[in-house]
C-alpha cells in the first residue's frame, strides 16, 4: 500500500486528499475557510456521496471555528448561513445535505460559543467514524455476493477516495479479497472526468487487486464475451424508482440486463431519499470545458472544437427494475423494492 489514510479528516482545520491531482501526485490539502471547502467540493478535489456527507458535516464544524464570536446567537446565525452556502455546491448527492443538516442541528443545541464549537466538531467526527463502520459492513455483506474467481465490472470511483475510508462498491471488492477470494476487476474510464481511470484503477493497484482499464464504450463487448460475472456501482441518491449515479451508469445497467449479469448498487442508508422519485431530483450539469479538453487542467490538449454546443450532465438515473440488489449497512435489499426498502429503512 502506498497510501492508507482517511480521505477527509480534521486537524485544526479540514484536511483532504486532493483527488484532482491523482494519479500523478498524492497530496493532502488544507481547507481553513468555508469558501475553500466549497471550492474544493465544486472542483471535485473531494467527491463521492459518502465523502461529501463527511465534508458537509466538517464544513459546519469549520464555520463554527473559523471566526471568533462573542455571543452564541451570533455564531448560530453564522453557521446557518454557512449551511445554506455549502448546500449550493453540488445539488444531486443527498448525503451532502444530510451531513450539513445533522451537524447544524446538533450545533444549534449549544448554549455558548464553546459548546456550539464542541458539539459541531464532535458530531462531524461521528459522521466520519460512522461512515467507516458502515462501509466495512457493506463490504462484508456484499462480499457474500462474489464467488472466488469472479470478475467484476465497476463504474466511476467508489473506493476509499469516495468515502471517508474503505469504500462502498470497491469496498465490497476489497472485503472479498480480504476474505481470500480471487477477484479481478474491469474498470470503466468514466468520461468526461475519468474517475475510473484516474482514481479507481489507481486505488485497485494500491490494494494489489487485478484491474483492467477499459473505455466506457467497451463495457458491452466485455459482457458479450462472457468476461464479466457481476457489475457493482455506487450511488449518489436512491429514490423510489431509480438510482442516481455517475453519468453512464444507466447505460451499463441496460447492458448488464441484456446479458443477464447481476447489477448491484452499494450505498449507505444515508443515500436513500425514499420520499422522492426521479422527477424530483435536480441533475447537476457541468461546464463544456470538461468535454472540449482531454483534461480540464490541460488547456493545450483540445479534443473538440472551441464553441461546439455541449450537454454535460454529471449523473443519470438507473431504474430500480435494472438493479438486482441494493447492498447497504442494514443488509442486502432485493426486489420488490417498494416493499423491501421501507421495511429495512424503518
Amino acid at each position: 500500500m502506498v497510501y492508507d489514510v482517511r480521505t477527509i479528516f480534521w486537524d485544526g482545520c479540514i484536511k483532504l486528499i486532493d483527488q484532482t491531482l491523482l494519479p500523478d501526485r498524492f497530496e493532502i490539502i488544507s481547507c481553513e475557510s468555508i469558501e475553500e471547502l466549497a471550492a474544493a467540493i465544486k472542483r471535485l478535489a473531494i467527491r463521492g456521496a459518502p465523502a461529501l456527507e463527511a465534508a458537509g458535516g466538517y464544513g459546519i464544524a469549520l464555520s463554527a471555528h473559523e471566526k471568533d464570536f462573542s455571543s452564541a446567537e451570533g455564531l448560530k446565525e453564522h453557521i446557518k448561513k454557512a449551511a445554506k452556502f455549502l448546500s449550493f455546491t453540488r445539488p444531486t448527492a443527498i448525503n451532502l445535505f444530510y451531513g450539513i443538516q445533522r451537524v447544524l442541528d446538533k450545533a444549534l443545541e449549544g448554549e455558548s460559543v464553546v459548546e456550539i464549537k464542541e458539539l459541531a466538531l464532535n458530531e462531524a467526527e461521528k459522521i466520519a467514524d460512522e461512515d467507516i463502520e458502515r462501509n466495512k459492513i457493506i463490504g462484508s455483506d456484499g462480499a457474500r455476493l462474489l464467488n472466488d474467481g469472479d470478475t467484476v465490472l465497476t463504474y466511476c470511483n467508489t473506493g476509499s477516495l469516495a468515502t471517508v475510508y474503505w469504500g462502498t462498491a470497491l469496498g465490497v471488492i476489497r472485503s472479498a479479497v480480504e476474505e481470500g477470494k480471487e477477484i479481478s476487476v474491469y474498470a470503466c474510464e468514466t468520461r468526461p472526468l475519468n474517475q475510473g481511470s484516474r482514481l479507481t484503477a489507481w486505488e485497485l493497484m494500491q490494494y494489489g487487486i487485478d484491474v483492467t482499464l477499459i473505455t466506457d464504450s467497451m463495457a458491452g463487448i466485455v459482457m458479450q464475451k462472457g468476461l464479466i460475472d457481476s457489475v457493482i456501482v455506487g450511488a449518489d441518491r436512491i429514490v423510489r424508482d431509480a438510482v442516481f449515479n455517475k453519468i453512464g451508469t444507466y447505460t451499463v445497467s441496460v447492458l448488464a440486463k441484456e446479458h443477464g449479469i447481476p447489477f448491484y448498487v452499494a450505498a449507505p442508508s444515508t443515500t436513500f431519499d425514499w420520499e422522492k422519485t426521479m422527477e424530483d431530483v435536480v441533475i447537476e450539469e457541468r461546464g463544456s470545458e470538461e468535454l472540449i479538453y482531454c483534461h480540464i487542467k490541460c488547456k493545450d490538449c483540445k479534443i473538440a472544437p472551441e464553441g461546439v454546443k455541449t450537454y454535460n450532465p454529471a449523473f443519470d438515473s438507473t431504474p430500480l427494475e435494472n438493479v438486482t440488489a441494493l447492498i447497504t449497512e442494514m443488509g442486502i435489499i432485493k426486489p420488490p423494492y417498494d416493499k423491501s426498502v421501507p421495511e429495512v429503512l424503518k
